[in-house]
């Protein structure tokens, strides 16, 4: 590992073929046997350092249309708090209904799970059909695994009966310092960021642009108004600088005035601190307040002029899903995704049916919605949202923080790569944008 790490510092790429794969790695699981260690306990306080260890682990065997990449850094993202906790439900029942689908696939079927649905690498080898990648090439990788076989799959990846989100419903994922991926998987790494900024954006990035952008989510055009739920937070930061970057007015809800202060800096002008403000949309565990909501869609109104919103970027879920269908315009559109929040939504329907709103279900990207959205992230109209990075050893740290909201734009973790800032090849493009991709830096 330590021979492979040099080539990479050294940026000698050519010798990463010649160079033996090790036969075990340091990668980030959680193991079968704790599924339980959380019953009784009140998810809030169901403690993700508990249930994350720092694992060594036998190298997956390579098998055909497949990459293993060395990973310099990947990223915390909200199905690693899920897997951590065990919640909605433990990961190993999608590992061991995905070894059942083909021969290939039994080798994710272990007792423990190697997590993690972002990475920032190397093409280390490549399986037999992969002609578009080698050894030495640069990468990012989405999360999307699918292996196509199915006709549903071919207008839109993600309608494919045995698509899988990587790193959370497959073994082998990003917080380690090896990777396995499906070749499909692999784009190129922005040449102007970091390993640690190039791994971060890949899941939330993509999810955003399907959400907001794609028109199989919200298909936002210019001049829309889109309230953007935790506008500063990993998913959200991505939406609020599509919104900006495509014509439209984000209105960005936030939860503290830093935050505020961090979504006006990208651009934003219409913030709602809703803790300043005191929203309260359920009175009680099982009873909504449409007062609030009422209150909610007139300061929605105070700041556009009386615009209400054309989309609302769903993802908190339970709490705010009630209040997001009530304030979206006559004809507009809700477009939801994650539930952080809870997953059981309530709405009045009035809300719903008579003004012809639409719900629309969005979930991560097809692998061409992944890839535009990479593309933007390689121009510099999109950029990373790192606030803070940890060490693989840390990662338990890390995801704890995403749990308990303690965290800005997206966590970084190391696992490779020794040091922060490291990966550059494009000095005069990030120079350009240096500003842009450090806002999130230390908030």
């Amino acid at each position: 590992m330590q021979k492979i790490l040099d080539a990479i510092l050294a940026d000698e790429l050519d010798a990463i073929a010649t160079l033996p794969v090790p036969e075990s790695y340091r990668g980030v699981t959680v193991h079968e046997e704790d599924t339980a260690m959380f019953d009784g306990v009140a998810t809030k306080d169901k403690d993700p350092r508990k249930s994350l260890h720092l694992d060594d682990v036998p190298t997956p065997e390579l098998g055909p249309g497949e990459a293993l990449v060395a990973v310099m850094a990947s990223a915390i993202n909200y199905n690693t708090v899920w897997t951590s906790i065990f919640e909605p439900m433990s990961t190993f029942g999608f590992l061991k209904r995905y070894g059942k689908s083909s021969p290939l696939a039994l080798k994710h079927d272990l007792p423990y799970h190697v997590v993690g649905s972002d990475l920032a690498g190397v093409v280390l080898r490549t399986g037999p059909g992969v002609n578009a990648w080698k050894p030495g090439d640069r990468v990012v990788a989405h999360c999307l695994d699918v292996q196509l076989e199915h006709a549903d799959g071919h207008n839109d990846t993600m309608l494919d009966p045995e698509q899988r989100i990587w790193g959370f419903e497959t073994n082998f994922g990003g917080l380690a310092e090896l990777a396995l991926v499906k070749s499909n998987q692999l784009m190129p790494m922005p040449d102007h960021l970091t390993w640690e900024e190039a791994a971060s954006p890949g899941l939330v990035n993509s999810t955003a642009y399907r959400q907001l952008v794609s028109a199989n989510g919200a298909n936002m055009k210019q001049g829309d108004t889109v309230l953007i739920w935790g506008a500063s937070g990993g998913l959200g930061s991505y939406a609020t600088q599509f919104a900006l970057n495509g014509g439209a007015t984000p209105i960005c809800v936030v939860s503290s005035p830093e935050k505020a202060e961090l979504v006006r800096s990208m651009g934003a002008e219409l913030i709602i601190d809703r803790s300043a403000e005191g929203y309260r949309f359920w009175k009680d565990e099982h009873e909504q307040d449409p007062k609030e909501w009422k209150r909610f869609g007139s300061r929605i109104r105070e700041l556009t002029g009386g615009d209400d919103p054309d989309i609302v970027f769903e993802h908190p879920g339970r709490e705010t899903f009630g209040a997001s269908v009530f304030v979206a315009r006559k004809g507009g559109t809700i477009v939801t995704c994650a539930s952080t929040s809870g997953f059981l939504h309530q709405y009045d329907n009035r809300y719903l049916w008579m003004s012809l709103k639409r719900i629309v279900g969005s979930h991560f990207a097809n692998y061409r919605e992944a890839w535009e959205a990479n593309r933007l992230v390689a121009k510099g109209k999109i950029h990373p949202t790192v606030s803070k990075v940890y060490s693989l050893e840390e990662t338990g740290q890390a995801a704890h923080d995403v749990h308990r909201n303690a965290h800005q734009g997206k966590v970084g973790v190391l696992c490779l790569a020794p040091a922060e800032g490291l990966g550059v090849r494009d000095h005069e493009l990030r120079a350009a944008h240096l500003p842009h991709i450090n806002r999130f830096r230390g908030v």
